[in-house]
């Protein structure tokens, strides 16, 4: 055996006893984002039908062997728009969450590094954010900039802000009264340098974790924009308007609305899982 041979097999040794320790919950949780994951880059693998384009006479047929998941009222396959809309609901609460850590991080950053009046400040304005409910904020942004996919995503992360500004702001507040930190002020370290080689590394763990779970608040919050009419338009197949575009058909159709609830509850709380598994959580 060659020595990268044995090097891999060292790996593979290692890891798969810590893959063999998750609880079944932390794997079904994996399988499921990983598969949402993996329709939203590659759709073609899931189904060969359009998510856009119906077939005649194929109008809000049951669950079948040729249709699994059944037809919409144009004929439109529904396991396959559920596959191409993972694309556009993921990478919204993707682009949402981003808007909200990056801005969230570097307010909550600030405010814990400098302190004084500065983080004074910082702090009431993140209790106004607070203070908003989160939906009618998305609603207050969307109106401003517009409908669309990426101006709800925008909504949604500017929503988040204050959530990330005020963990983050806590992490390095906690980091920055810490033994190790108090020597390198006194060995010499500059407030930059301290900043990045001691306070950011030991801060924003949890900061990342929480992004986990916002990312699953973001799949909601965006399909709750889609099913309000506030998100993206038809006949573009995301998870929230497929729900919405269902609810006229509910008593005679309900595979509809029941079919792409289920697909957003089930990514949600595979997100959630894995947020707890990245927070320490054992249950």
């Amino acid at each position: 055996m060659s020595l990268v041979d044995s090097s891999a097999f060292a790996k593979t040794a290692t890891v798969w006893p810590r893959l063999r320790a998750w609880p079944p919950g932390v794997v079904i949780a994996w399988l499921v984002l990983l598969s949402a994951l993996l329709a939203a880059i590659a759709p073609g693998l899931f189904t060969d039908y359009s998510a856009t384009e119906g077939i005649a006479g194929a109008q809000r047929l049951a669950p079948q062997a040729e249709h699994w998941l059944g037809t919409d009222q144009l004929g439109r396959d529904l396991f396959a728009r559920l596959v191409y809309g993972a694309s556009h609901t993921l990478s919204g609460a993707l682009m949402a969450v981003t808007v909200g850590l990056l801005a969230g991080s570097t307010i909550g950053v600030l405010a814990g590094a400098i302190g004084g009046k500065t983080e004074s400040v910082i702090l009431r304005l993140i209790d106004v954010l607070l203070a908003i409910p989160g939906l009618l904020l998305s609603l207050s942004v969307i109106i401003l900039l517009g409908f669309g996919t990426v101006n709800a995503a925008v909504a949604v992360g500017i929503t988040s802000i204050a959530s990330f500004a005020r963990l983050a702001r806590a992490e390095v507040v906690r980091v920055r009264h810490s033994d190790y930190v108090e020597a390198a002020y006194g060995s010499g370290g500059t407030f930059l340098t301290v900043l990045w080689r001691h306070i950011l590394p030991n801060s924003l763990s949890p900061v990342i974790a929480f992004s986990a779970l916002q990312f699953g608040q973001a799949i909601l919050a965006l399909s709750t924009l889609s099913f309000l009419g506030y998100g993206t338009p038809p006949p573009t197949p995301e998870w929230g308007l497929l729900i919405a575009e269902g609810r006229n058909y509910i008593s005679t159709a309900w595979w509809l609305t029941t079919f792409p609830g289920l697909v957003v509850v089930a990514v949600v709380l595979a997100t959630n899982r894995i947020s707890k598994q990245m927070t320490g959580g054992r249950r």
